[in-house]
């Protein structure tokens, strides 16, 4: 007898934009690999932001704590009026400590870098810095903001780098910081993450100023394996490193915490594009592969991931971001039709 088939509660958010068009590709990609999902849907946009006056709705909310795991689409927080961004206020309400952001080439997308293997992973602090959003205007036209760095935040981050590592293979794991100017502040994490790296001494530790690590970066990237950095590094790098592999119409992401997981694409709601049928689904749909992994539906993962990067080897179905002409759906399509055989 085949082996009973579990069900999975996932928290839809479809976002706006171009969130519905490449949510609605990613749900059908995981749907086709045959794992029994129960999605419940969860409306966020920037029309019910505006209405409700929160970012996060408590309905959201709800939702996330009785699933535990999310699939987000991109969301368009509203500029005025004072809402705290709708992904930083979901990070600190569900403690999602850990930005994960894997950067890997794909086949068959032209770039500078086609002819170099960039496999890297960046693990991200993601609810302090100067994203705590501590901003004072001391006097007319000046303006302070404060970095926070605390001794717990970069300690877990630092080990979750460092355990992802052991569990997956890695080699090496780079801190990335600019010690040299905030010494306190940059100093504190590095000392966090100096201490946690004598508990993985297989695992080859070091550090780079964050300026260098950019050029570097940019002149070997193949040389990066783990890369672990405080919140605002970890936002401009990944950015940076999405470039170097086809820009973030392929890159996924994950946020992760003790309790709760949401996975969603790096890029934003692109209202310019939306309904057009022009936008990438890859990023959304390799979250969706990093969501079974969490999930421990392993053979799923695997033909999912296979699925897309066979799309993107035979380039007859890609789209116009990466060079093809196919639509948003026709590129869904075409990764079904490969899981189905």
């Amino acid at each position: 007898m085949p082996p009973p088939t579990r069900t999975h509660a996932i928290t839809l958010v479809p976002g706006d934009g171009i969130g519905p068009e490449v949510a609605q590709a990613a749900v059908r990609a995981v749907e086709a690999t045959g794992v029994d999902i129960t999605w419940r849907r969860a409306e966020l946009n920037e029309s019910i932001i505006l209405e409700s006056g929160k970012s996060l709705p408590q309905y959201l909310l709800d939702s996330l704590n009785a699933t535990r795991i999310g699939l987000k689409g991109p969301v368009t927080t509203p500029i005025a009026g004072g809402f705290q961004s709708v992904n930083v206020a979901l990070r600190k309400a569900l403690d999602l400590y850990a930005n994960v952001r894997p950067i890997k080439t794909l086949p068959g997308i032209k770039t500078r870098y086609q002819d170099v293997k960039i496999d890297m992973v960046i693990f991200r602090e993601n609810t302090e810095d100067l994203y705590s959003g501590l901003e004072h205007e001391i006097v007319k036209d000046v303006v302070t903001s404060i970095k926070v760095i605390t001794r717990v935040a970069s300690e877990r981050i630092a080990r979750y780098a460092f355990r992802y590592a052991k569990a997956n293979g890695r080699k090496r794991v780079v801190a990335i910081h600019k010690a040299n100017i905030m010494k306190l502040a940059d100093g504190l994490f590095l000392r966090c993450c100096r201490e946690t790296s004598n508990d993985f001494l297989d695992i080859q530790y070091k550090e780079l100023i964050v300026d260098n690590a950019s050029m570097q970066l940019v002149m070997r990237p193949e040389t990066f394996d783990v890369l672990l950095l405080p919140n605002l590094y970890g936002d401009i790098v990944s950015d940076l490193a999405a470039g170097l592999v086809g820009g973030l119409g392929i890159v996924p992401g994950a946020n992760m915490g003790d309790t709760h997981a949401v996975f969603e694409a790096v890029h934003g709601s692109a209202p310019d594009i939306a309904g057009q049928g022009k936008a990438n689904p890859t990023a959304l749909i390799l979250s969706a592969v990093m969501m079974l992994i969490h999930m421990r539906e392993t053979e799923a993962a695997h033909k999912l991931q296979s699925a897309v990067e066979a799309v993107y080897r035979e380039g007859k179905h890609t789209t116009g971001d990466v060079g093809g002409s196919a639509s948003t759906e026709q590129f869904a399509d075409a990764v079904i039709r490969t899981i189905k055989g």
